[in-house]
C-alpha cells in the first residue's frame, strides 16, 4: 500500500502542472462570452448520468467525491482519490461550411478522507472554465478586401478545500472554499490581404489574469422509503463572490508578408496599458435535485439549476449576459455487485440527458445546449481494504443552431477517471 501511495502521490504531482497551466481545451466560438465555457465541478461518473449531483453521495458501493455538493463528503468512509483526463471532438458548421477539431488534457485530481464517522474533508484541482476560438469575417472598404480576425485562448482553474458533516441520522451539510486562477486572452486583428505593401494592419490584444476566493455550500437529506430504497434530496449553491482581474491591452501595427509561412512583420506598438485592476462579480447559483437508490442495484435522479448570469459584472459594468438554467436526468444500473461468475454483472451502466439554456443570446436567439450521456464503471481487482474502479463517461451534444445565421456546434466529449478507495490513516487495534 505504501508503494501505491508513493506512486499515486507522484502521479498527482505530475498531473497538477498540466491542470494548472489552463490549456486551451475547447474550439468553440461561444467560449468568447463571459468567462468562457463553464466546465462544472463534475467527475466522469456524474457526467455519464447527465451531470446529476445535488442528491448524489455514494454511487453504488464505492465512496465518491462529489465536489458539486460538499454535503456529500459526510458519506465518505474511506480515503478516496480520483484522477482523470478529458478529450473532445468538435464540429463547427454554418450551412455548407464546417470545421473539425480535437482537444485533450488531463482534467482533475481530487482527494477525500474521513475525519470522523460522520464527516470528511476533500481537496483538489479541476478546470473552472476554458476559452478557445478563432474565426474570420471578410468585408470590403471601398474596393479593398478587409479581414477581421478574432481569436482567444486560455482558461481558469479551480483549487478547492471542502468539509462535509452529518447532523443527526438524515441531514448532512458542507462547504467548499475555492481559489480561482488563470488567464484568458482575446485578440482582434484587421488585415488587408490584397495589398500587403500599402496597408498597415492592426491587432488589439486583451489579456486578463484572474484570481480570487469563492465559496459554495450544500445540504442533503436522506430518508428510507422502503427497506431497500433510499430517497436523497439535495441543494447546492454558490455565493455571488467578487474576484480580481488584472488586464493588459496592447495595440500593434504590422505588415503582412508574401509567404503564408512567414510571421507578420511588426512595426510598432501604438498603445500599451498594463495592470488595469478591477473586480469581477460572479453570479449566484442554485441547484436542487434528488436521487432514488435501491440497495446498490440502481440509482435514478434529476437536477435543476439556475444561475444569475445577468448579475455578472466587470467593474461596475454588466456584461449583457442572460440568466441560465439547466435540467439533468440520469441514473445507473448494476446487475449484481456480488457476482463472482460474470464480470459484466459487476459493471455500472450509466445513462443520462441534459438540457442547458446558456447565458448567451445572439441576434435575439438564445443559445441552448443539449446532450445525451452514457458511461461505465469498471471495477478492478481489489483486496479487503483497497478498491479500484475506472469510470468512463461520454457526451454526445449540440450547442447553437443555424437560426439567424449562427454556428451549430456538435461535439463528443470523452471523460476518463480512476478512483481509489483505501483504508489509509486508520489506527488498528492489532498489527
Amino acid at each position: 500500500m505504501l508503494k501505491f501511495f508513493r506512486n499515486t502521490t507522484l502521479l498527482a504531482l505530475l498531473v497538477v502542472p498540466f491542470v494548472v497551466s489552463a490549456q486551451t481545451t475547447t474550439s468553440s466560438p461561444y467560449s468568447q462570452y463571459g468567462l468562457g465555457n463553464i466546465k462544472g465541478s463534475l467527475l466522469p461518473q456524474n457526467r455519464a448520468m447527465g451531470g446529476i449531483s445535488a442528491g448524489v453521495s455514494r454511487i453504488g458501493l464505492y465512496n465518491n467525491i462529489n465536489m458539486a455538493n460538499p454535503a456529500s463528503y459526510a458519506s465518505i468512509s474511506m480515503t478516496t482519490i480520483d484522477i482523470g483526463a478529458y478529450g473532445g471532438l468538435t464540429q463547427l458548421s454554418n450551412g455548407s461550411l464546417s470545421q473539425n477539431s480535437f482537444n485533450a488534457s488531463l482534467n482533475h485530481v481530487a482527494f477525500a478522507m474521513p475525519v470522523t464517522k460522520k464527516s470528511a474533508i476533500s481537496f483538489g484541482l479541476l478546470p473552472y472554465s476554458d476559452r478557445g476560438y478563432q474565426y474570420r469575417i471578410a468585408d470590403k472598404i471601398d474596393s479593398n478586401v478587409v479581414n477581421y480576425l478574432y481569436s482567444g485562448d486560455g482558461g481558469i482553474s479551480k483549487a478547492y478545500l471542502g468539509y462535509g458533516i452529518g447532523i443527526g441520522k438524515h441531514l448532512s451539510v458542507g462547504f467548499n472554499a475555492s481559489v480561482l486562477f488563470g488567464k484568458i486572452k482575446d485578440d482582434r486583428s484587421t488585415e488587408f490581404p490584397d495589398d500587403i505593401a500599402t496597408f498597415m494592419n492592426s491587432q488589439i490584444e486583451n489579456s486578463s489574469s484572474i484570481s480570487g476566493l469563492t465559496f459554495d455550500y450544500g445540504a442533503q437529506y436522506r430518508a428510507k422509503i422502503s427497506k431497500k430504497t433510499d430517497l436523497t434530496l439535495g441543494y447546492a449553491g454558490s455565493a455571488g463572490n467578487k474576484i480580481k482581474a488584472s488586464s493588459t491591452t496592447v495595440v500593434t501595427r504590422y505588415f503582412l508578408t508574401s509567404s503564408s509561412d512567414d510571421a507578420p512583420s511588426a512595426i510598432d506598438s501604438t498603445y500599451y496599458k498594463e495592470g488595469a485592476r478591477q473586480k469581477l462579480t460572479l453570479p449566484m447559483s442554485h441547484t436542487v435535485g434528488f436521487t432514488l437508490s435501491h440497495s446498490n442495484k440502481w440509482l435514478l435522479g434529476a437536477d435543476y439549476n439556475i444561475t444569475k448570469w445577468s448579475d455578472y459584472k466587470v467593474g461596475n459594468v454588466a456584461q449583457g449576459l442572460n440568466d441560465s438554467y439547466s435540467i439533468a436526468v440520469g441514473g445507473q444500473y448494476t446487475p449484481d455487485v456480488t457476482s463472482v461468475t460474470s464480470y459484466f454483472k459487476l459493471i455500472d451502466y450509466r445513462l443520462g440527458f441534459k438540457y442547458d439554456k446558456t447565458y448567451i443570446n445572439i441576434n435575439n436567439t438564445d443559445i441552448t445546449q443539449k446532450a445525451i450521456t452514457f458511461g461505465l464503471g469498471l471495477p478492478l481487482p481489489s483486496n479487503r481494504t483497497s478498491f479500484y474502479k475506472i469510470n468512463l463517461g461520454t457526451e454526445f451534444g449540440q450547442r447553437g443552431s443555424y437560426t439567424n445565421s449562427l454556428v451549430r456546434e456538435r461535439y463528443i466529449n470523452f471523460y476518463l477517471g480512476f478512483t481509489l478507495n483505501d483504508q489509509w490513516f486508520q489506527k488498528y487495534k492489532f498489527d
